[in-house]
């Protein structure tokens, strides 16, 4: 049963429409999953994603220094809290952003006030939710920001806080908001909970090494060096050219790790009520796509670039078409899971208790 009543007042018809407008341009996955979700939750978790854009955008930004961006993220955190307003943040951000930084990013970063009258606009258990992710995202992803190098994190416990600032904050924040939803949901709200940071975690491990060589480009890496060191492989002479097998057996684990998380994605999803249709959808898509680029990344360990194992529009599709006809069936969804990981490696205990730490 709903706590909440549809279309609350969370801003004008205005600043909603833009907001619906430029998920369009940010993310085009979020744009197709978040109008899956129920009436009560799809302007909150809306917000949610545009409120971690502009983190990420200002994390992302190669124009600002590291005190910089620490700077813009703790004004931010204030923004969101209302202990600052908007309208000179964005203004002072917007005249740092680089070529590098999109139209739509541009434009969303000078429509914060916009984006935040919607925050401001939410019950306070709501606001409480995503107020928390923002200040935990801003100030863990600064933290790692500054000590960024190409030669890759120190260790898997270090890439497992760096996936929880990124993205096991944010399922964190999406439980909540499912709880605060639903007191069915609620009931199961401690094992979820504790789920949605492996969620978040099979998530991010899968960009992570879809991106692993566009992001060494620009100066960093989220690899951890003691995985590829007992393969036998120093991430400090990472280079183009024909994989060394020794760093493709590094690869390899991971590709075991984030399975692992992505299965425990799956016990998120079937612990949610089968008649919640539209909740599973949402993560669903997310736990789909993932699984096919996880697929690609091991299937062609050679790539040089994220757009070689980018999954086509045509797969996106296939996920929705096949989730949607199973996603009241806990059962089907575990034999098409377990069907589609069957050729991924399995994660080695060792690996396992630190992936767990």
């Amino acid at each position: 049963m709903s706590t909440s009543t549809p279309r609350e007042s969370k801003g004008s018809d205005s600043d909603i429409a833009y907001q619906e407008k430029i998920l369009q341009g940010v993310s085009r996955t979020f744009a197709l999953t978040i109008p899956r979700l129920p009436d009560p939750l799809r302007d909150v978790v809306g917000n949610a994603y545009l409120l971690c854009r502009i983190t990420d955008t200002i994390e992302d930004e190669p124009n600002l220094s590291a005190e910089q961006k620490q700077m813009f993220s703790e004004r931010f955190i204030k923004v969101v809290a209302g202990q600052e307003g908007a309208e000179p943040f964005a203004s002072e951000l917007g005249a740092l952003l680089s070529s590098s930084t999109t139209e739509d990013e541009n434009d969303l970063i000078d429509n914060t006030d916009r984006v935040i009258r919607i925050t401001h606009g939410f019950r306070p258990a709501q606001r409480n939710s995503l107020e928390r992710c923002v200040k935990i995202m801003a100030q863990g992803m600064s933290e790692f920001q500054q000590n960024a190098t190409p030669d890759g994190l120190n260790d898997l416990p270090d890439l497992n806080r760096y996936c929880y600032y990124v993205a096991g904050v944010v399922g964190e924040m999406l439980t909540e908001l499912f709880c605060d939803y639903s007191t069915e949901i609620n009931k199961r709200r401690e094992d979820l909970l504790t789920l949605s940071v492996s969620f978040g975690q099979g998530l991010q491990m899968t960009n992570i090494l879809k991106d692993m060589w566009d992001d060494r480009r620009r100066g960093a890496c989220w690899l951890p060096r003691d995985v590829f060191h007992a393969a036998g492989y120093d991430l400090g002479a990472l280079s183009t050219g024909e994989p060394n097998p020794a760093f493709v057996k590094g690869l390899f684990e991971l590709v075991a790790i984030a399975r692992h998380h992505l299965a425990n994605a799956l016990r998120f999803i079937t612990l949610i009520p089968r008649h919640e249709t539209g909740i599973r959808l949402h993560c669903l898509w997310a736990l789909g796509m993932a699984v096919l680029t996880l697929r690609r990344i091991h299937a062609r360990p050679a790539f040089r670039n994220g757009q070689e194992v980018k999954i086509s529009r045509r797969s996106v599709w296939a996920v929705a078409i096949v989730t949607g006809v199973l996603v009241r069936s806990n059962l089907a969804l575990r034999l098409l899971f377990r069907t589609l990981t069957f050729s991924l490696p399995r994660v080695k205990m060792g690996f396992l208790a630190q992936a767990r730490s």
